[in-house]
């Protein structure tokens, strides 16, 4: 790849993505893992990761639009893709052309694909969302309970959403499996899927039994860890590192940054690189007086943010660092030393929104 001069430099490693999905399905031999690829396969480029997680055996794939459906149509043709964000209306050719499958949620979106399933003599399958505790999407309980055993059509797949698996000792997966399972009873032989990440690691630390036919692990396949203080033998896939633009050094009492939010203690030696919030960077990991931020790393040693975050640029204390810095040299981001749920800590977040939130400004550079 030719040089580019931009000033992050994101690395991908797919062969860590495919290790991962690998891993996760091998927790549950007896259930179908499946791999979600929403938000542009988190961050790291559906034309990329879908082949990758192919390649490694995924067979059926979720998106959250009707366009991310037709990127891993396109990226990996005999897949089978899930859109979990329903069907809008009028959308039922749009599904059938490319053979997606709508996640049905509400009565409306049943008719409709019904409808049309019957004048247009279309054999496309649907998946249908029950509600058994995010109040968000899918039919409530009481609907689907009556709903279901008189469906119209088969459904391909009967799914709900875990909303509270990523902290394993609060009660409402259990009642969530519980209902979700009296509720598959009124669609007898069809597939039913619960397991998100998290739901899908419980299997690793509890003996499970979230699996049921097919699991949708996401954020997990890319690195980071729904399940705090539980670690996990998941693979980073992304790392960022920035470009240095300056090195500068700055003296005790000079503040850092705009606002002044940040005043030194001693004598600085500041390396001033070219990312920022509009890059990805969270705007939350800047630091103030009195307040810590998030880090970088040189050398593999943290070396703390200085002051707020711009939008194109971040000041960091590279004071103690064990190698030079200098113009033009790189410094972590995200990688080895800052893993993602590290700096997803330090910026009030989650691993999801460090992810999903990568600048298009950076190089690109996929590796396996």
């Amino acid at each position: 790849m030719s040089e580019s001069f931009a000033g992050g430099r994101l690395t991908i490693d797919l062969g860590a993505l495919a290790a991962n999905w690998s891993f996760l399905a091998r927790l549950d031999p007896a259930s179908e893992c499946a791999a979600v690829v929403k938000a542009d396969a988190y961050g790291i480029g559906i034309a990329k990761a879908a082949p990758a997680l192919a390649r490694a055996g995924a067979k059926t794939f979720f998106v959250a639009h009707l366009s991310e459906a037709r990127a891993v149509r396109d990226a990996v043709p005999d897949a089978t893709v899930y859109v979990l964000n329903g069907l809008p209306p009028g959308a039922c050719d749009a599904f059938a052309a490319i053979d997606a499958r709508p996640v049905l949620g509400c009565v409306d979106e049943i008719l409709e694909w019904a409808a049309f399933r019957a004048a247009s003599g279309a054999r496309g399958q649907a998946a249908v969302h029950v509600d058994t505790g995010m109040t968000r999407l899918g039919l409530d309980p009481a609907q689907a309970h009556d709903l279901l055993p008189r469906l119209p059509f088969t459904p391909s797949l009967l799914m709900s959403h875990l909303a509270c698996a990523d902290e394993p000792e609060r009660p409402e997966t259990e009642r969530q499996r519980a209902l979700f399972a009296d509720l598959c009873a009124q669609a007898p032989g069809v597939p039913a899927s619960l397991a998100n990440s998290a739901g899908t690691l419980l299997r690793e630390t509890s003996g499970g039994g979230l699996g049921f036919h097919l699991r949708r692990p996401g954020v997990a396949l890319y690195g980071a860890n729904p399940i705090a203080g539980r670690p996990a033998a998941l693979r980073p896939v992304v790392r960022l590192e920035a470009r240095v633009a300056q090195v500068r050094e700055a003296p005790a009492g000079a503040v850092v940054g705009y606002g002044g939010a940040e005043r030194l203690h001693r004598r600085t030696r500041l390396a001033i690189v070219s990312v920022g919030y509009a890059d990805g960077v969270l705007r939350a990991g800047g630091s103030e007086d009195g307040a810590p931020g998030a880090a970088a790393a040189v050398g593999g040693v943290p070396c703390p943010y200085v002051g707020r975050i711009s939008m194109d640029l971040i000041a960091i204390d590279v004071t103690d660092a064990p190698e030079t810095v200098a113009r033009g040299g790189w410094v972590e981001i995200l990688g080895d030393t800052i893993g993602v749920d590290a700096l997803a800590r330090a910026c009030g977040t989650i691993g999801y929104e460090v992810l999903t939130g990568s600048g298009r400004r950076h190089e690109r550079r996929y590796v396996s």
